[in-house]
């Protein structure tokens, strides 16, 4: 056995209560731990939602964790008892042994060194390599995980890169010293579905060839399935369950488990209303659980809100020293992006990174600096006071249209300003466009905006950093509702959640839309989720249309053959992949 994980526990001390010491336990409850074995050339996947104790049981391998942590129990490596190690030999482990790979590789990679002075670093520091060996090893390095012209790749930064092509840098470093045990925290959840499918195989190729161990952490049992040979459960710090990636599948024992794997959105689901965890728990149970809900029929006649039309959009790029050149992202072969928006209804636009797709959307708002380059098309806007050219307005007759069409990034850390309440947060724009007749009445709505997105009023006095992401997520999308929006733009919202935070925030959104009438243009990468929410979708590939129609008749008979691949990129989890 490469590593073993017996009865760990970790806490963290929280501060001092009347001179007594009090701790958080994020991994164990009371004197029960989590354990379980990873055998050498063997992938075992850790899954739970957020909160789950999942990343803090990884970390606590190297004890990459906060110096407020305490760890108990044991994890044995090679015959070395990790938690009993010195802080030096876990720094000669760190990297050479044992490699890790993060979920935001942004955040990993430094920004003011190319990418080549990074894994020459690592090369140079646990290999003893001088800088020409070093060199001449990253290049086959960044060959074997796939980067295009690897020796080009060396002098880029890491802003330079894709998200792919620095998730791949991230996997060259950690591969740079072929270490036994490789762990992977969430590699995929951010990327688009074919680069997901490349990462997922690069992974899987390189963990075959290297002879390593793989510890695979995600919130996707999708994933999970189609990567992992043992798969271990976890749920408020605890272990729930824990086995062979085909038994975990085809007959899971806990409740929790089968929850987990029913709770995401299919190709296949039609239903109105996604069930999120704790409605499955219920109903396995024997209790009541929620209702179905019936989805309020579309209208097909309903009036067109948004009505866009040969929609492009060009950036400037430096060109020598003095000069500049146009790069189109949207309308490359001068088509542009043509689409018709009713009130009630959903366009979901998927495509992969680079496709065009948030840049078309952030075109529409004109949310681009306007020196930045030319946008061109109309983008009309069908209102009671008349119909107006978004792309022709001037900057002080946007304000008001600001109020009508809204947007919710996919980030809700980077989207809500840290220094403000989430009171501050939606009575600002409430203050900005004179809604309610004054600041006791703004409060009064936004707490009642609260309780909508289902969130406690009490939330009012508290800052972002108290609440987990689909809380974020929700005081969001509050702000766009404090404007009386008629249409929201929705870059990404759900992509960075778990399985069921996503759930329940889709769910909302269609609530929120039977009850308000409001018209989505949802962008995304993930198809499952596009087939629930959308009534068409535009399928977007080098800043062009290339498919359009419903949504049932884009996922049952796609005509192109990038939607074919986009839709045979999806996981599918370990059945589906063994019939395969």
């Amino acid at each position: 056995m490469l590593l073993s994980i017996k009865d760990l526990r970790v806490q963290f001390r929280m501060g001092k209560n009347d001179g007594v010491q009090t701790y958080a336990q994020a991994v164990g409850r009371g004197d029960v731990g989590v354990s379980f074995d990873i055998p050498e050339n063997g992938t075992v996947a850790l899954v739970g939602e957020s909160g789950s104790g999942k990343s803090v049981t990884a970390m606590s391998i190297l004890n990459l964790l906060p110096t407020n942590a305490e760890r108990l129990g044991a994890i044995n490596f090679q015959g070395r008892d990790l938690l009993k190690t010195s802080l030096a030999e876990l720094q000669a482990l760190r990297g050479k042994e044992i490699a890790c790979v993060f979920q935001d590789p942004m955040t990993s990679l430094n920004p003011v060194f190319t990418v080549g002075d990074q894994i020459v670093e690592t090369l140079v520091r646990h290999l003893g390599m001088n800088r020409r060996e070093a060199l001449a090893k990253a290049e086959s390095l960044f060959a074997e995980v796939g980067l295009p012209e690897p020796k080009r790749r060396l002098k880029a930064y890491p802003h330079e890169l894709s998200g792919g092509q620095q998730q791949r840098v991230m996997i060259a470093m950690a591969l740079a010293c072929e270490p036994k045990l490789l762990i992977a925290d969430e590699p995929t959840t951010a990327l688009d579905v074919t680069i997901q499918r490349q990462i997922m195989e690069l992974l899987a190729k390189l963990k075959d060839k290297h002879r390593m161990s793989m510890l695979f952490i995600s919130h996707d049992l999708g994933v999970v399935g189609e990567i992992a040979d043992h798969v271990v459960v976890m749920r408020s710090g605890t272990v729930r369950e824990q086995g062979a990636v085909r038994d975990i599948f085809n007959n899971p024992q806990d409740s929790y488990t089968r929850a987990l794997l029913a709770c995401r959105p299919t190709l296949d689901n039609k239903a109105a209303r996604l069930m999120v965890i704790d409605d499955h728990i219920a109903v396995q149970q024997g209790g009541a659980t929620a209702a179905a809900v019936q989805g309020k029929a579309k209208d097909a006649n309903a009036p067109v809100l948004v009505e866009a039309t040969a929609l492009t959009k060009s950036f400037w790029l430096k060109s020598g020293v003095f000069g500049r050149k146009e790069f189109k992202a949207v309308g490359r072969e001068g088509r542009g992006v043509s689409f018709q928006l009713r009130r009630g209804h959903t366009l979901g636009v998927v495509g992969e990174s680079g496709s065009g797709k948030t840049t078309m959307g952030l075109a529409l708002l004109r949310l681009h600096e306007p020196n930045g380059g030319a946008a061109g098309g109309q983008v009309v806007f069908h209102g009671a006071d008349g119909s107006h050219d978004l792309m022709k307005l001037s900057k002080a007759d946007w304000l008001p249209m600001r109020r009508r069409i809204q947007i919710v990034f996919q980030n809700p850390y980077a989207s809500l300003n840290p220094r403000f309440t989430v009171g501050q947060t939606l009575i600002e724009p409430m203050q900005i466009h004179n809604i309610g007749a004054n600041d006791a009445e703004r409060e009064q709505r936004a707490r009642a905006l609260l309780v909508k997105v289902g969130l406690d009023a009490s939330a009012m006095h508290k800052y972002p950093h108290e609440f987990s992401g689909g809380q974020r997520q929700r005081v969001a999308i509050a702000r766009c509702l404090t404007l009386d929006p008629e249409v929201l733009v929705l870059d990404e919202a759900v992509s960075a959640l778990d399985v069921s935070v996503q759930a329940q925030v889709l769910n909302l959104l269609k609530d929120l839309q039977d009850e308000l009438g409001l018209a989505y243009i949802f962008i995304s990468h993930d198809l499952a989720v596009v087939r629930f929410m959308a009534d068409e979708v535009l399928v977007m590939k080098d800043g062009e249309v290339v498919e359009q129609a419903s949504a049932q008749e884009i996922l049952a008979h796609p005509k192109q053959e990038y939607t074919r691949r986009l839709l045979g990129a999806i996981p599918r989890g370990y059945q589906e992949a063994a019939a395969a």
